[in-house]
C-alpha cells in the first residue's frame, strides 16, 4: 500500500476513483485528499500500478469513514479490498471504522465483519446502507 500524494492525478487513480464515486466527482474528490488534512487516498500495488485504492477521513484519531473503495474489474475476488481494510486499521490503530454504500457492495463489507444497517431508499430507487465496524 502506498499514500497517493501526487498533485495530478494518475489515469488508473482517475479510473479506480470513477468506480467509487460519479464520474462528474472524481477530479473535485482527489482535490480533497491532495488538501485536506484529514483525508488520505492509498493505492494497492500491483503488477507496477495500482489496482485499487482506498480513501477515508478521520472524524476523530481512533475513528475514520471510508469514502472511497474500489478494486479493478480485473482485480476483484482475491482479498485486496480486505487487505486495504486491513491496512488502514492497524496503521492508524483505529477502534471504529464506517462506510455507507449501496447493494452491490454491501456483502464485500458484511463478509468482513462490518455491522449492516439499511438506511432505506436514500436517493429514488436506490437503497443505501450504514456498515459499522468496531474492533
Amino acid at each position: 500500500m502506498k499514500e497517493i500524494k501526487s498533485t495530478s492525478i494518475q489515469p488508473n487513480v482517475r479510473e479506480l476513483l470513477s468506480f467509487a464515486t460519479s464520474e462528474k466527482n472524481v477530479e473535485k474528490e482527489y482535490e480533497l485528499y491532495m488538501q485536506s488534512p484529514v483525508r488520505e487516498l492509498y493505492g494497492y500495488d500491483l503488477e507496477s500500478e495500482f489496482a485499487s485504492c482506498i480513501g477515508i477521513e478521520f472524524l476523530s484519531p481512533k475513528c475514520c469513514e471510508i469514502k472511497h473503495i474500489a478494486v479493478s474489474p480485473n482485480h476483484r475476488g482475491i482479498g485486496i479490498g480486505s487487505k486495504m481494510i486491513s491496512f488502514i486499521l492497524e496503521k492508524y490503530s483505529l477502534s471504529f471504522m464506517f462506510a455507507e454504500t449501496d447493494k452491490d457492495a454491501v456483502n464485500f463489507y458484511k463478509n468482513y465483519g462490518f455491522k449492516i444497517t439499511s438506511l432505506g431508499e436514500k436517493y429514488p430507487g436506490v437503497e443505501r446502507f450504514r456498515c459499522i465496524l468496531n474492533s
